[in-house]
């Protein structure tokens, strides 16, 4: 019983989160179906991702390699899942390999993991696969992403240097404690338009992902066109079987 009231919290939320998207796209002068709504469903277990599935979401987001290539194949193929974060090269093969209804890559942040991911989708013979460059917008050392300087070089490579790859766009991660976050989305959307400018593509071909259960209301307003939603969603998360490989 207690498993199923948590998984009825979930949907709830699911539900709340889109009404909140909707206001936020509206006072942006958009509407709801402009912002895709990943959930991130890291540290969850199946059975609660499945729920949220039975809900009517189909577009899901994990972080951590063996976690996700163990809990994909028990869910539907028609799931849109996205991978977030910083990916080691090492493990691009492995992923594209076990979950052949990866929707995106929201993560790409060097050259090396792009030609990585290019060969891996070459491989198996699957369709491009849409990827987002990551961009360390807050300047953090310990944040995953390129420099905002280095941002139309990692773009122009992946368009022009990656044919299993298509760039999708930009993402962000922020600060923790969100000070800095007006700031960051700024930036991401100052290097959107600087990319859009020099490659050429219509901003709407260039999607910004930025925005999480803190301030996905704020970052829609500033433009995001994705937001990556999980505790609000799910819960707090549980980290201690969190695997080490990741």
């Amino acid at each position: 019983m207690a498993a199923q009231a948590v998984e009825g919290a979930a949907v709830t939320a699911l539900r709340t989160v889109f009404q909140r998207v909707g206001q936020a796209a509206e006072r942006s002068g958009r509407v709801a179906d402009d912002v895709r709504v990943v959930a991130v469903s890291k540290t969850k277990p199946v059975s609660l991702i499945r729920q949220v599935y039975d809900a009517g979401h189909r577009c899901f987001g994990e972080n951590y390699v063996q976690e996700f290539i163990e809990k994909a194949p028990q869910l539907p193929q028609d799931i849109h899942w996205h991978f977030i974060g910083h990916l080691q090269s090492n493990k691009a093969k492995s992923l594209i390999a076990a979950v052949p209804n990866l929707s995106m890559v929201q993560g790409v942040d060097n050259e090396k993991i792009a030609n990585h991911l290019d060969r891996a989708v070459s491989s198996i013979g699957r369709r491009p696969l849409p990827v987002m460059v990551q961009v360390n917008t807050s300047g953090e050392i310990s944040k995953s992403g390129i420099e905002p300087s280095h941002c139309i070089e990692l773009a122009k490579h992946v368009k022009f240097g990656c044919p299993n790859l298509v760039f999708s766009g930009l993402m962000t991660i922020g600060m923790p404690d969100y000070t800095s976050t007006p700031e960051n989305f700024k930036t991401l959307s100052r290097c959107r338009d600087e990319i859009c400018r020099e490659l050429g593509m219509p901003e709407n071909q260039c999607e910004l992902s930025m925005g999480m259960s803190g301030d996905f209301e704020l970052a829609i307003e500033m433009g995001s066109t994705n937001v990556r939603i999980g505790s609000t969603i799910f819960g707090p998360r549980d980290y201690s079987k969190k695997q080490q490989q990741q």
